[in-house]
């Protein structure tokens, strides 16, 4: 079932979401609407509260690009990107690289705005999965900005919240209308 995408002004966007602490028929149900609701709005990335729901819970697919990366590991391993894909994940803990750089962002729950966004190119993540376990995953590219795009969702972080301040001034008008 396609979910509505919460968008820009609403309060859960902005909220510390609550750890998943039960993996229910029901979660697992959602999760697939989750996934759903992502390929039909076209995005690589959906975090719970974008669907109106505080829980830290995100899903991410870039496999429609696979030249995105220059590696993926799992739990050490080297790792085909398509295997993983589409990745769902609970209760995340990010370990950031040292490296920055500036990328074009948009976000489904803020229609019609991208900005230059300053990230880290590599992480490594400790992901929470359905089945109980926790994967430990290092990568660069889009797949690194996709997880840390979602994460921040799930912290209150919105991608406008981490672009220049120039940049800040060029949208206020766009947001302002938004979030109305």
């Amino acid at each position: 079932m396609i979910l509505p995408i919460t968008q820009y002004g609403n309060p859960v966007l902005r909220k510390k979401c609550r750890p998943v602490t039960e993996v229910t028929d029901k979660l697992r149900s959602f999760v697939k609407d989750m996934i759903e609701t992502m390929k039909d709005a076209e995005g690589v990335g959906l975090a719970a509260p974008q669907v109106d729901r505080d829980l830290q819970l995100a899903v991410v697919d870039v496999s429609h690009d696979p030249e995105c990366i220059s590696y993926l590991r799992v739990d050490g391993e080297e790792t085909d990107l398509r295997d993983l894909m589409p990745l769902v994940f609970i209760n995340p803990d990010l370990e950031l690289g040292r490296e920055k750089e500036a990328s074009t962002e948009g976000c489904l729950s803020i229609d019609g705005i991208t900005a230059l966004v300053k990230r880290p190119t590599s992480i490594t993540a400790r992901l929470g999965q359905l089945d109980g376990s926790i994967i430990t995953i290092e990568t660069d590219g889009l797949l690194s900005r996709a997880i840390q795009h979602e994460v921040d969702h799930l912290n209150g972080i919105l991608f406008t919240d981490r672009i220049s301040p120039a940049s800040k001034v060029s949208i206020r008008r766009k947001l302002k209308r938004l979030g109305s």
